[in-house]
C-alpha cells in the first residue's frame, strides 16, 4: 500500500466530527461591497459544509483573481488565491496529485471566462473531480466597472463608452460544448437552492460546473432582478427537476415543449396539455437537449431554467490518470527521480 493509501485508509477510519458553519468561517473579516451577493454565496457555502460530513483538513479552495476570489480567506479550511485565470489548472494538479481532497474553485465570470477560458475548458473536458462555482454578475467589479465576456451586446461600461459590439458568452452552452459532466445553474437570492444544487456538484464524481447569478450592487446593480426579484421568480425562473415535466408559473401554466426540429420553446400548458411537456432528464448521455435548455433564454430578461442541466458519468481523470501510474509501475517498477534529476542536460532515444 503506497503511503498516501495508507494515510487515506487511516483518515476514513476516524470518524468524521460534527462541526457547525461558525467552525467553516475563518478569523478574517469578510470584505465585499455592503449588499454584494457574494455575502449570500459564502454564507450557503459555509452552512452547506457541515452537512457533507467532510473534513476541512481535506478541503481546499481555490481562487484566481477577482472579488469573488477573496473566498479562500474566508473558509477555514486550506485554500490558495492563485493567479488571474489559472485556478482550473492549479485544481487540476492538485485534484489529479491528491485523490483525497475536496477541491473547490470559485471563479468570477471575467476570471474564468475571459483570460481563464482555456484553463476552464480544458478542466471541465477532462473530468477533473473538482466542483468549480463561477459567480456570473456581467461585469468585470475588482477593477471597477469594465464590460465582461457575459456583459449583454451594447452594455456601456468605462471601457466600452459607446456599448459593446461582441455576442457575451453563455456559460452553460460553454460548459456542455466541452462536454463537462454536471452542469447547473442557481441564483444568490435564493440560500436554499443555493445549498441543494452545491450539495449536487460536490457529490459528482468529476467536473461540477455552477453558474451563479450574482448581483454586484455597485457596477451592475439588477442586472438580474426582472427574473429573480421575488415578485419575478414565479414567472421567470423554470425549475428543472428531473423526471418531471418542465413547466413554470405559479399555477404551472407554462411549460416547455420540443419541436419537431428538436428546439425548444415554451407554451402554454392548457394549450397544448400536460402530456405534451418536455420531461427533464438530466441524465441523458447526449448533451443536445440541455443545450438547447440553456439557449431557451436570451438574455436574464426573459424565462431562464435554473437547476441541474446535467448529470451523467464518465471516467475520472485523476483516477483514471493514477491507474496508468500503478500499470507502468507494475510492468517497469518505480522510476528514480534523483537520478533523472542528476542525469544531465542531454540523453540518447534508442
Amino acid at each position: 500500500m503506497t503511503d498516501l493509501a495508507h494515510a487515506r485508509a487511516e483518515d476514513h477510519a476516524v470518524p468524521v466530527p460534527l462541526t457547525t458553519r461558525k467552525d467553516w468561517s475563518s478569523d478574517q473579516e469578510v470584505r465585499w461591497c455592503p449588499g454584494c451577493g457574494d455575502y449570500s454565496i459564502l454564507a450557503a457555502v459555509q452552512m452547506l459544509m457541515p452537512e457533507l460530513g467532510v473534513r476541512r483538513e481535506s478541503t481546499v479552495f481555490l481562487s484566481g483573481i477577482g472579488c469573488a476570489a477573496r473566498f479562500p480567506y474566508y473558509m477555514n479550511t486550506y485554500g490558495l488565491h492563485s493567479i488571474h485565470g489559472r485556478a482550473p489548472a492549479i485544481a487540476t494538479g492538485l485534484a489529479a496529485t491528491r485523490p483525497d481532497l475536496d477541491v473547490w474553485v470559485v471563479t468570477g465570470d471575467g476570471d474564468a471566462l475571459s483570460i481563464g477560458g482555456n484553463h476552464l475548458i480544458h478542466a471541465l473536458r477532462r473530468n477533473i473531480n473538482i466542483t468549480i462555482l463561477l459567480f456570473n454578475n456581467q461585469i468585470y467589479g475588482l477593477t471597477k466597472g469594465q464590460y465582461s465576456p457575459t456583459s449583454e451586446v451594447h452594455k456601456v461600461t468605462k471601457s466600452t463608452p459607446f456599448g459593446s459590439l461582441e455576442q457575451p458568452f453563455n456559460p452553460m452552452s460553454l460548459a456542455l460544448g466541452a462536454e463537462a459532466t454536471f452542469v447547473a445553474r442557481t441564483h444568490d437570492m435564493d440560500r436554499k437552492h443555493m445549498m441543494e444544487v452545491f450539495r449536487r456538484a460536490h457529490a459528482h464524481q468529476g467536473a461540477s460546473f455552477v453558474e451563479i447569478y450574482q448581483n454586484c450592487n455597485v457596477f451592475n446593480d439588477g442586472a438580474f432582478e426582472a427574473i429573480t426579484g421575488k415578485d419575478h421568480r414565479a414567472d421567470m425562473l423554470i425549475p428543472l427537476v428531473q423526471g418531471e415535466p418542465i413547466r413554470f408559473g405559479a399555477e404551472g401554466q407554462h411549460g416547455v415543449v420540443m419541436r419537431t426540429d428538436g428546439t425548444v420553446e415554451i407554451v402554454d400548458t392548457a394549450a397544448v396539455g400536460e402530456s405534451a411537456l418536455l420531461v427533464h432528464d438530466e441524465h441523458r448521455d447526449n448533451p443536445g437537449l440541455a443545450f438547447q435548455l440553456s439557449h431557451l433564454a436570451a438574455g436574464p430578461t426573459q424565462p431562464t431554467p435554473i437547476g441541474i442541466f446535467r448529470d451523467v458519468d464518465r471516467p475520472e481523470y485523476g483516477t483514471e490518470m493514477n491507474r496508468q501510474v500503478d500499470q507502468v509501475i507494475e510492468r517497469r517498477g518505480a522510476g528514480d527521480l534523483r537520478a533523472l534529476l542528476r542525469s544531465g542536460s542531454s540523453w540518447t532515444v534508442s
